[in-house]
Order: C-alpha cells, then sequence, then structure tokens
C-alpha cells in the first residue's frame, strides 16, 4: 500500500523546530549582521551620491520576513526529500567556504566548498561524506535562494558605476542581498532501544527520496528533526537590464540549477555515481555566474550619457522627483525651461526656481515626451541619480577579487 507523504503530522513538528530556531540567540546574531551589511549599503549609498533612501530597519525587517518564508519551505524541503545531517562534515564545511571566501567573495558559497569536500571524500576517503546528502542539501539552499531572489532581488539595489568590456563607464545596479534563515533539518540516529510509536510519524515507502549511505540498514535507524541557523546572500549586477529583469533571469538559472537535487536523488540510489553531482555543484554554479557575467560585460548597457540631455539612474523614494512620475531610465530634456545636458546644468537649472519644478523628459517605459510640475522644498534634494558621464570613475568592477589576491598584488609590487 502506498502511503502518502504525512504532511499534518510533520509540519506541527517543523513549526515547533522552527520556534526554538527563532529563540535561538544565534538567529538574531545573524539578523544584526545582516542589518550591519544594509546599514553598509547605504552608507555606500551617501558616500558615493550624497543621498540616502530607505531606514536600514526596513531592509532588515523585509529580508528576515522573506528569510523566515524561505525558511519554512526549505524546511519543508529538506524533510520531504529526507535530507539528514549525520553524515555531513557541516564544520568541514563552513571551513572551506570561509577559506575560498578569501580567494573571492563569490567562494563563499556551499556550491564550491561542498563539491571539493565531495570530490576529496570520493577520491581520498576523507572527509567521510554522504556525497548525495550534502550535495542535496547544496541544492535546496539554491532552490530557496532562487525563490527570495524572485521575491525580493532587485529590493533595495544599489546604483552604481562600473566598466563594461569596451572600457566605458556605464550605469549599472548592485545588487546585494542577504538572509538570515531558520531551516529545519533530518539528524539520522541508530536505534538503540524501544520507542513508543506514538512519538513516531510512519513515513511512506518511497521516503526518503535522497537514500542514506545505511540504505540497506533503514529499519535499526531514526530521524529527529533539528533546527539549523543559516544565512543566504545574492550579488549580481544589472548593466543590461533593470533591476527586477536581472532578478528574475538569475532566479531562473538557479531555479535550473537546482536540478541538481535529481542529480542527488539518483547518485543515492547508484553510489557509483555519486561524481556527477561532485562536478555539476561547483561546475554548473560557475558557469551560471560566468553566463551572466558575459552577459552583463558584453551586452548593451541601458545606462549611459544619451546624446542630448541627462539620463536618470536612479530616483530616491518619496522625493520630489518620484512625486513628478520621473523613473529609473528616463531621459531629462529640460528642467524650468533650460536645457540640461549634464549634473552641473541640472544643478543650475534647479536654483533658478527653488520652490516649483518643471521637468521635460523622455519616458522610459513609452518613449513619449512627458512634461510635468511639482513642488520643491528648498532644503529637499530633487532625488534623481544620474549616469554617468564621460569622466566619472567606476566605484566598483566584475570579478571582485579577496584578500589573497590583493595580498599578493601587493607583495608583487614592492
Amino acid at each position: 500500500m502506498v502511503i502518502l507523504f504525512p504532511v499534518k503530522q510533520i509540519l506541527p513538528m517543523i513549526l515547533v523546530a522552527f520556534g526554538q530556531a527563532l529563540s535561538n540567540p544565534l538567529f538574531w546574531l545573524v539578523v544584526l549582521l545582516v542589518g550591519a551589511q544594509y546599514r553598509r549599503f547605504a552608507q555606500t549609498k551617501q558616500r558615493l551620491f550624497g543621498v540616502t533612501d530607505e531606514p536600514v530597519w526596513q531592509h532588515t525587517l523585509l529580508a528576515t520576513f522573506h528569510g523566515l518564508l524561505g525558511g519554512l519551505l526549505g524546511s519543508f524541503l529538506m524533510i520531504l526529500v529526507g535530507i539528514s545531517l549525520s553524515q555531513i562534515p557541516i564544520v568541514w564545511l563552513l571551513i572551506l567556504a570561509f577559506s575560498l571566501m578569501l580567494i573571492s567573495p563569490r567562494f563563499l558559497c556551499f556550491s564550491y566548498a561542498g563539491g571539493i569536500i565531495s570530490l576529496s571524500s570520493i577520491l581520498l576517503g576523507f572527509p567521510k561524506t554522504d556525497v548525495p546528502h550534502l550535495m542535496g542539501l547544496v541544492a535546496i539552499l539554491h532552490m530557496v535562494e532562487s525563490i527570495l531572489i524572485l521575491i525580493s532581488g532587485h529590493l533595495g539595489a544599489l546604483p552604481v558605476y562600473t566598466r563594461n568590456v569596451t572600457g566605458r563607464v556605464v550605469g549599472a545596479f548592485n545588487l546585494q542581498k542577504f538572509w538570515p534563515i531558520p531551516i529545519v533539518a533530518l539528524l539520522a540516529v541508530p536505534l538503540t532501544g524501544q520507542v513508543n510509536p506514538a512519538d513516531m510519524v510512519q513515513m511512506p515507502d518511497w521516503w526518503p527520496l535522497i537514500r542514506p549511505m545505511h540504505a540497506g540498514n533503514l529499519d535499526n535507524v531514526i530521524y529527529a528533526i533539528l533546527p539549523v541557523i543559516a544565512g543566504l546572500g545574492y550579488g549580481d549586477l544589472a548593466v543590461t537590464s533593470v533591476p527586477q529583469r536581472k532578478s528574475r533571469i538569475s532566479a531562473f538559472n538557479l531555479a535550473v540549477y537546482s536540478l541538481l537535487l535529481g542529480l542527488s536523488v539518483f547518485a543515492s540510489y547508484y553510489p557509483v555515481f555519486s561524481i556527477v553531482p561532485a562536478l555539476f555543484g561547483p561546475l554548473g554554479h560557475e558557469y551560471i555566474i560566468k553566463l551572466g557575467q558575459r552577459r552583463e560585460l558584453n551586452g548593451k548597457p541601458l545606462y549611459v550619457a544619451p546624446p542630448e540631455g541627462v539620463m536618470v539612474l536612479d530616483v530616491l523614494r518619496s522625493s520630489p522627483a518620484a512625486s513628478m512620475g520621473l523613473k529609473s531610465g528616463d531621459i531629462l530634456i529640460s528642467v524650468n525651461g533650460y536645457r540640461v545636458n549634464s549634473r552641473y546644468d541640472l544643478a543650475e537649472a534647479l536654483a533658478i526656481s527653488p520652490f516649483f519644478v518643471e521637468v521635460d523628459f523622455i519616458s522610459f517605459d513609452q518613449k513619449q515626451f512627458v512634461r510635468r510640475q511639482g513642488r520643491k522644498p528648498v532644503d529637499e534634494p530633487f532625488g534623481v541619480i544620474l549616469a554617468p558621464e564621460p569622466y566619472d570613475s567606476p566605484h566598483v568592477e566584475f570579478g571582485q577579487k579577496g584578500f589573497l589576491p590583493r595580498f599578493w598584488e601587493r607583495l608583487l609590487r614592492k
């Protein structure tokens, strides 16, 4: 008889363990670290453009809310698939991930550390690892991340200047998101005595989807639910598209990458193929990263100085410019009757009428001429950040280097 997955019995257990994770001080430490990252971005925006936008606490609160939703989804997937942390060397995984970060910040990802540990386990026997479970964990975390990116990856995007493959300085948006993730996982425990049937949940015959190394002796194993604290991060540059579209593309790529879960399930039944998810984990992730970077570097940049007028890179929320309907990508033609072809022209035109502003612009969406009027208090900025002009310098570069490459370059220069 086929038994359906016991959602009604499992879900309350997940919620109880989830509540335990929320009461763990480590979770709130991760929330504070996430808030510190958003504070750093706000300071960067202030330093680069002299403006501030939404309060840091709003970004932190929203990221925490989304992280809770992602954690619930990830918890259900972890138990549905049956991933156990018993034979995953979590300490080695964390140590290696943070060590790889010294080479490049983008290597702070379990896909690289998990792949290296899996290959080492297969080829050298150390550290001893259940490869399908480890790479299945990597797949589920990226699946959750793809959904979080789709929902909120574009929120709070930081306007920056960067250099494309032709050497031209262009406008872009630095997409940086961090989410605190309380998640529930399984821990396989050897059955050493009698267990009260009332304390156990009968699982279907097909469960777990990812068979453990001791699959031949599952009758002597029970699974306990364990709350775990984690964090997910996302970083990207939107040069050839608006942040919303860029985040959708990134989410789709990660969703495709999550097919790693299917490879992990297959390898758990046929261990001789364990090297497939072990290789696909880091190589597949590197491919989608390089694919995205190549698209942004070689594609047509979206935010560049037009032949006439000035292009709006970003608009501050609740600013006079926002109240007049200006949006990212619009091209300002004139302000208060004066033509504007630089940020200096814009400042001069705004100074003519401190309280009243009339703008003529070409809308980014409809490519139509629009004239709008509005008020601007004397002590309040107009609220636009312009695309780079010919002599502006880049703020960020593609392929940010970690501590070790920078240290090595300094040694070579001496």
